[in-house]
């Protein structure tokens, strides 16, 4: 069915007509489309009014175009989070109905690098321990995470407790509260390390969140760097006007 004609422009037309057949489940998650030769046919108009749809439907990530093979209907991230809230892994999954897991892969105590001295601002005697693991939503990986905090700020069986919260381990003594982080968000295409340990695939980007965490006196406590399926997190911040 073509589409009927009325005051606004024609991309615009096509650009609700799609996401109305991605609504109704007529192109479901991650199935190609149809070609721009038989999608124009179909919707009457030209394939550059196709193409200019196509191309703003992609800077919404309702869809992605894999060069040499088609277009496909991204699917909806299952997880989603405001980035000016300093919220945890684990409470976006448990918010989601989904049960947050932790698979443990290694932990490594050594001496601090240079950028590892500007960042805590610690002495080179200071030992930096680095954690990798896992997070998981109903047994299924979908951030990997890399942290990296000064050893003498944490319990001396935090490594061996392996499930326990760093944020949490952080403040047990009384003496750091974690008050606030500053974030830095990169996309990312396929990682050779990472994204065969979250199953994805060459289609599927990863987004890079590096944190900073700082305590109530402005000192860096803790650095992150989490690896999130794109397929599966989103994340938006809401800005007021000044």
């Amino acid at each position: 069915m073509s589409i009927k004609a009325d005051h606004r422009h024609l991309y615009l037309q096509v650009i609700d007509r799609l996401k109305e057949d991605i609504q109704k489940g007529i192109y479901r998650e991650n199935e190609k489309l149809p070609s721009e030769f038989d999608l124009s046919k179909e919707l009457g108009v030209s394939r550059a009014t196709l193409r200019e749809a196509l191309r703003l439907l992609e800077e919404e990530n309702i869809i992605v175009r894999r060069h040499g093979v088609g277009t496909f209907v991204n699917p909806k991230p299952v997880f989603t989070s405001g980035i000016e809230q300093l919220s945890s892994i684990s409470s976006m999954i448990e918010n989601a109905g989904m049960i947050p897991g932790t698979i443990f892969i290694d932990a490594s105590e050594n001496i601090p690098t240079d950028d590892d001295i500007n960042r805590f601002q610690c002495d080179y005697d200071d030992h930096v321990l680095t954690i990798e693991r896992v997070r998981t939503a109903d047994g299924e990986p979908v951030v990997y995470c890399i942290d990296k905090v000064l050893t003498k700020h944490l319990p001396a069986n935090f490594v061996q407790k392996k499930e326990v919260s760093i944020f949490s381990s952080l403040e047990q003594s009384g003496d750091i509260h974690v008050a606030y982080a500053v974030t830095y968000i990169d996309p990312v295409g396929y990682h050779e390390q990472v994204s065969p340990i979250l199953n994805c695939g060459r289609e599927t980007a990863l987004l890079v969140l590096k944190q900073l965490h700082y305590d109530d006196n402005d000192r860096v406590v803790l650095y992150s760097k989490n690896y999130f399926r794109a397929d599966k997190f989103s994340f938006h911040v809401i800005r007021k006007r000044v």
